[in-house]
């Protein structure tokens, strides 16, 4: 089989982690061992310069795929051929097949935080709160919102791209939206059935680090999820477990987006387990 090649720039910083050993590279390539996939999954840094001769590359040597991490996500757009329906609307793309020769672009941010979130609660009908509005907030926005869910407030401190969010929320998915500006601690409705932090507030090695919410306002009943993967635990998961409210961790949302990939490009089932695995022993879990 052709080697699927995640591209990784130099300038992502993505995971910050303290030790050499890539989690993505490390998850993915367990998954193959345990499918028995003769294939590899590698990193390559590709400088932003460089990208369309990477993709052209990619296309001549035919590998199955590959991902795409910042500052890629959006100029690799103008370097393949089609979007899936819901990257349409996200303006991002982060997985990328190659069909004989044409490539598609995929956005499994969303999807991975969705297929995790369900392990806990079915977003549809539910009211979200997010807090953040970058790409992953972005993609979770779209995700969330095609998966049902009533409505999304976004909580972020930036008025110009909260407001972008919200409006794209509002227009071109099914769920209501608004927009609060995030001023002092975020206090979180009796109402709210899902928050979500899509920041990264609490990223190693700001482990300590809290979001300004309200902690009074976490309660039972309440699910509230990190899309951090390092510490798997953070600082707003522990306080908000404290305080009786259901959890999800980051590392659920990283291990189902390398599912989808896996099915994307070999049209095998990894098993998610073996992946998680692999994180928890980079990560400490």
């Amino acid at each position: 089989m052709a080697t699927p090649l995640n591209f990784l720039s130099l300038l992502t910083g993505c995971f910050a982690h303290p030790v050499a050993e890539n989690p993505t590279v490390a998850m993915v390539e367990a998954a193959y061992r345990a499918l028995g996939l003769d294939a590899r999954y590698i990193n390559c840094d590709v400088a932003p310069e460089q990208l369309a001769d990477a993709v052209r590359g990619a296309r001549a040597m035919g590998w199955r795929g590959f991902n795409c991490s910042l500052p890629h996500k959006v100029a690799v757009l103008e370097h393949i051929d089609a979007l899936a329906p819901s990257a349409a609307i996200i303006g991002a793309v982060n997985c990328v097949v190659n069909d004989g020769g044409r490539l598609t672009g995929e956005n499994t941010d969303g999807k991975g935080f969705l297929t995790s979130l369900r392990t806990v609660i079915d977003p549809a009908g539910k009211r979200i709160v997010l807090f953040g509005a970058g790409g992953a907030a972005r993609a979770i926005a779209v995700e969330t919102a095609l998966a049902g869910a009533a409505s999304i407030t976004v909580v972020n401190r930036d008025e110009n791209h909260g407001r972008t969010l919200a409006r794209l929320i509002a227009e071109r998915t099914p769920a209501a939206a608004a927009f609060v500006a995030w001023r002092g601690d975020h206090s979180i409705g009796a109402d709210v059935d899902v928050a979500i932090n899509a920041t990264s507030i609490g990223l190693y090695p700001g482990v300590d680090i809290l979001p300004p919410i309200d902690i009074k306002s976490l309660r039972p009943g309440l699910v509230v999820a990190d899309v951090i993967p390092n510490p798997p635990r953070t600082a707003l998961l522990k306080a908000a477990r404290a305080r009786g409210a259901t959890t999800l961790d980051g590392l659920g949302m990283l291990v189902n987006q390398g599912v989808i990939g896996i099915r994307l490009w070999t049209g095998r089932e990894p098993d998610p387990n073996v992946m998680r695995a692999a994180l928890e022993a980079i990560f400490g879990a």
